[in-house]
Parts: structure tokens; C-alpha cells; sequence
């Protein structure tokens, strides 16, 4: 109950101030840890504040301070990729924890939606941002650079000049797992489906696929369908594979949504999944879980990774030494493997 007086509004640092025995100014700095307070004054005023229900004015506290206590998440990948129709995928599952590792911090994150230009970031009131897997000359890290406000990448940047410190999410062994998982599955052609762009999961994967095809003595069969276009781009991409190469034997479509429409595509060809056409993906996400066949996928620790990107950032804000190199925090890859590429008895 508040002390009479002071009404059914809510208190104020005056009311503060004057139930202690205190001014306005000793008040502000012994809750913000500021100044020399005594420490007994110090706990008497918290416990006043406390008893009256008091609650500092978060909005003018950033006012003085110059600074927004938020941080966005922004990216150039089109929601076809990022989170698709159900608006859960790749991108959301990032945002869930990159919001509970902000608020730890006291800081809120701010969603900018996936959108090419990246111009929703040229208003919005932020400290700084992760972007997730830039693009090369990626628009939401050029007009946060424009802005002159800092920023990590979670994923490894792959633009010449870029030095934004990263949280690495292994690109070349995500593809490596993959593909070595097929080999041991019994593929003798698989192709690589990537995304047209040049995000490090799709520069990456190539590199690897082309030195693990040359290890195998698989011909190389690498296509790339545009991240905008979706499940139907993967359909359409896949359904051209395979009647130009009918011997493919298996797909790594590195994209989900590209696995999800290539596995339409294998069966509307007359083939089975996995028994003609074995199917893998990168991201072990929610269009993995409900395909049918189940997709061969990989948990790529997206909780942590994107923890570590809020630790990374908020050091860079509080004057840390900005890292050039890729933080390899996260724990390494799993491979979850699922019927869409288990076959009971691999071809001879």
C-alpha cells in the first residue's frame, strides 16, 4: 500500500525522494548505480522504491543515456526461405532466442522483416544488429554501415571487404556431413541444389561438393534455383535435374524449401524417395519434420549460435575489442538423419 498521500497515480522519483528523506538527484543515481551514495542510503532508497512500487521511466533513462537498449535482427533472405508460409522457419527460430539472450541484457530485439532492400532498418531505433548469413554487398549491412551503427554477422560474411566479427555456422562441414552420410547411403550421382545467391552455406557447400565429388569420382551436377521462388523454384529445378540426368541417385538440396519441392518433383517423376532418389537438407527445422518422408537434416545449434551473436554484439557495444575472426562457439553440427535418405540395403 502506498503511503497516504501520494494517491492512486503512479509514483514518481519525487514520491521517492521525499518518502526518504532524500533529493530527486540522489534517488536517480543510487537506482542507476551512479554517483557516491552511501551504501545504507543506497539500499534505503531501493527498499522505499520497492515498498511504493516504483518504476523507473525506461523511455527517458535511454534519453540521457543516448542509447535505444535495443538491437535488431535483419536479414536479405526472403521469407520464401527464411520462414515460408507457416512463418516459423530458419529466421524465427534465430529471433526466439536471440530475444531471450537480449532480455537477459536488459535489451530489447527488434524483428526487421527479411526483405531485400533492407530499408527497414533506415528508421528503426537501434543500438546495433545481427544480420543473419549476408548476402555479397548485403543491403541490411550496407545501411547499417550507412548508419554508422555496428553489427555481427551470424554466418560468415562473404564479401571481399567485409569485417564484421561472425558467428561461424560451418557451412563446408554441414555440406561435408551430408554428403558423406550419402555416400555411405550408396549415391553414386547426388546433385547439389543451392541457393543463386552467395550466402557462405551456398559458397561453401560448393567447395565442398566439388572436392568430395572429385574424392568420390562422382560427376559434378551442381544447380542453383533463385531463394525467392520457394518450394516450387526447388520443384521446378529438381523436375529439370533429373530429366536432363536421369542417373541422379540423390539430392542435396542445401535449402529446405527446395528439398521440400524436390521431393515433389522425384515423385511426380515416377520415382520413390529414398529407394530411387535419396533427399538431404541443411536446416533441421520445421519443413524437416513434417515432409514425408521425414528430410535427412542437420541441427545446426541455432539456440546457441544466435545467443553467442547477442554476446558478440553487446560486447562490441560496451567497447569489447571487435573480433575479425569467426566465433566457432557454437557446438559442432549433428547430423539427424531421417527416412527421406535411409535405404534398407545401399545398391551394391
Amino acid at each position: 500500500m502506498p503511503p497516504p498521500g501520494l494517491g492512486a497515480k503512479p509514483p514518481t522519483i519525487a514520491d521517492v525522494a521525499r518518502v526518504a528523506g532524500v533529493s530527486r538527484t540522489t534517488v536517480s543515481h543510487a537506482l542507476n548505480g551512479l554517483g557516491k551514495v552511501d551504501p545504507r542510503t543506497r539500499e534505503r532508497i531501493k527498499q522505499v522504491a520497492a515498498e511504493l512500487g516504483y518504476r523507473p521511466n525506461l523511455r527517458a533513462q535511454r534519453l540521457r543515456r543516448g542509447q535505444a537498449k535495443a538491437i535488431a535482427l535483419a536479414s536479405s533472405m526472403p521469407f520464401a526461405v527464411a520462414g515460408g508460409p507457416s512463418r516459423l522457419g530458419f529466421y524465427m527460430e534465430i529471433a526466439a532466442a536471440a530475444a531471450e539472450s537480449a532480455l537477459l541484457h536488459d535489451y530489447a530485439l527488434v524483428l526487421v522483416p527479411p526483405v531485400r532492400s533492407g530499408s527497414g532498418l533506415q528508421s528503426v531505433d537501434i543500438d546495433g544488429a545481427i544480420v543473419v548469413e549476408p548476402d555479397v554487398n548485403d543491403p541490411a549491412a550496407a545501411l547499417l554501415r550507412e548508419r554508422g551503427l555496428p553489427y555481427v554477422a551470424l554466418g560468415r560474411p562473404v564479401s571481399p571487404d567485409e569485417e564484421a566479427p561472425y558467428v561461424d555456422l560451418h557451412g563446408g562441414l554441414v555440406a561435408e556431413m551430408l554428403l558423406a552420410h550419402l555416400h555411405a547411403q550408396g549415391a553414386t550421382q547426388p546433385a547439389l541444389i543451392i541457393g543463386s545467391g552467395e550466402r557462405h552455406s551456398s559458397v561453401d557447400a560448393r567447395e565442398a561438393y566439388e572436392r568430395i565429388a572429385a574424392e568420390y569420382g562422382w560427376a559434378p551436377v551442381v544447380a542453383t534455383a533463385p531463394e525467392a521462388g520457394g518450394e516450387q523454384a526447388g520443384y521446378e529445378r529438381c523436375a529439370a535435374l533429373l530429366a536432363e540426368q536421369p542417373g541422379i541417385d540423390a539430392v542435396c538440396a542445401l535449402v529446405d524449401a527446395f528439398a521440400v519441392g524436390a521431393v515433389r518433383a522425384i515423385r511426380d517423376s515416377g520415382r520413390a524417395v529414398p529407394d530411387d532418389v535419396m533427399v538431404v537438407t541443411r536446416y533441421d527445422g520445421l519443413r524437416a519434420r513434417t515432409c514425408d518422408p521425414l528430410l535427412t537434416a542437420v541441427d545446426l545449434h541455432l539456440d546457441r549460435a544466435a545467443a553467442d551473436a547477442v554476446e558478440l554484439l553487446l560486447g562490441r557495444l560496451q567497447g569489447g575489442e571487435a573480433a575479425t575472426v569467426g566465433v566457432a562457439a557454437p557446438p559442432a553440427p549433428r547430423l539427424v538423419v531421417r527416412a527421406s535418405s535411409l535405404r534398407v540395403t545401399p545398391p551394391a
